[in-house]
């Protein structure tokens, strides 16, 4: 199950161009087979969707988050996507730091007609922790 927490410009079939997935499930704690409490992941995502209230891009590049991931051991994750780009997926991210972080990437993600990210680039707490760079599909 996902939800868009904000909305941007999308292409003609409807579909956002741009964004970013935010798994809340992420450093979750378990007890009898239910979590507890707030997620690792529910944190960050609401961080970054109080960030996004002042973010240059919040129209163009919405926030949505993911039931899961399946990246549970490299917990928190979050995945940048957009049509003809790269995507990207990172882990090991903190929950309490990493944030701003997260949006200062996408933002440079955005920027980039590729959408390549290279490791020199990014913020710091974004270059440790990159699962995958999946290529985008043949138009």
């Amino acid at each position: 199950m996902t939800t868009t927490v904000n909305i941007s410009p999308t292409s003609p079939l409807g579909v956002a161009e741009h964004t970013l997935f935010v798994c809340k499930t992420c450093a979750s704690v378990w007890q009898d087979g239910k979590r507890l409490g707030e997620s690792g992941g529910e944190k960050l995502l609401h961080q970054l969707q109080e960030l996004a209230h002042d973010w240059e891009l919040r129209d163009q590049f919405p926030i949505q988050e993911v039931e899961c991931m399946s990246a549970c051991n490299r917990s928190c994750v979050v995945a940048f996507a957009a049509k003809g780009k790269l995507t990207y997926l990172f882990g090991d991210l903190a929950v309490d730091s990493s944030a701003s972080a997260v949006l200062q990437c996408a933002s440079q993600y955005y920027a980039k007609a590729n959408g390549l990210l290279p490791w020199s680039e990014r913020p710091e707490a974004l270059k440790k922790g990159i699962l995958a760079k999946i290529p985008p599909l043949s138009q």
